[in-house]
């Protein structure tokens, strides 16, 4: 496939699911309203949040002019509000960040200047990880090594083209669909995966993955379902969390 750098008037749709996130989602409200790169659409996806979250979101609405929305309802969990936040975006790439992780100032613009003339593009970065307010690590996964563990999804960016010949997350599972998305995406060899060696994002740790038993659990079963591993390493994981 032919690359080229695209031009920065790239519409970049950035969303955030959120349940009762008082406490963090400011930082990332903050986060996405500082970015160096200004032609993003922010949309939020509330589960129907009542410890204040609703307020904290409308706070923000006028600092965006007229570049932020949000929706309130009930949903099926934060794989069906991603996939709700897909289908109301507008941009040509499109990024998720959860209410309790942050970008980097300069995450969109790193994003979008690594971007090539390909119809099918995940661009990701390093994250770091945050335990208590201090740095506990950067990860650095690359999508090579997928049939081991997922890239950094807070870093993630994907074409629009992707969700729409590839179709969105799956809610089969309570942790991985994310993880899923990616292997799926990796096994039709029509994707192009860019890795973007610099911090793009700030994950939390202590959320829903913080389940490593589940999760690795459900990723030994996405990965062999994928055909990136074996029946028998799928075995030999399974007996590993015994």
């Amino acid at each position: 496939m032919t690359s080229c750098t695209v031009e920065r008037t790239t519409k970049v749709s950035i969303i955030t699911p959120c349940l009762n996130s008082a406490g963090t989602i400011g930082q990332t409200i903050e986060s996405v309203l500082n970015q160096t790169y200004k032609d993003i659409e922010y949309i939020v996806v509330d589960g129907g949040s009542t410890d204040g979250t609703l307020d904290i979101i409308r706070g923000y609405l006028p600092r965006f002019q007229g570049r932020m929305k949000y929706v309130s309802e009930k949903d099926k969990g934060i794989y069906d509000a991603m996939n709700k936040g897909i289908r109301l975006s507008g941009g040509e790439l499109i990024g998720i960040i959860n209410s309790d992780d942050f970008y980097e100032p300069n995450a969109v613009e790193s994003i979008v200047s690594h971007m090539s003339a390909d119809k099918y593009q995940v661009l990701y970065g390093y994250c770091r990880l945050l335990e208590g307010g201090r740095e506990r690590g950067v990860l650095k996964n690359s999508h090579e090594d997928l049939k081991k563990q997922m890239i950094p999804h807070p870093t993630c960016f994907v074409t629009r083209r992707v969700y729409c010949d590839f179709g969105m997350f799956l809610t089969t599972f309570k942790i991985a669909d994310d993880y899923e998305l990616m292997c799926r995406l990796y096994r039709t060899g029509q994707v192009t995966f860019t890795q973007i060696r610099d911090v793009i994002a700030n994950f939390r740790t202590g959320g829903a993955c913080s389940n490593l038993a589940l999760s690795e659990k459900e990723a030994a079963f996405i990965a062999c379902y994928h055909r990136l591993i074996s029946l028998r390493e799928l075995a030999g994981r399974l007996l590993v969390r015994i």
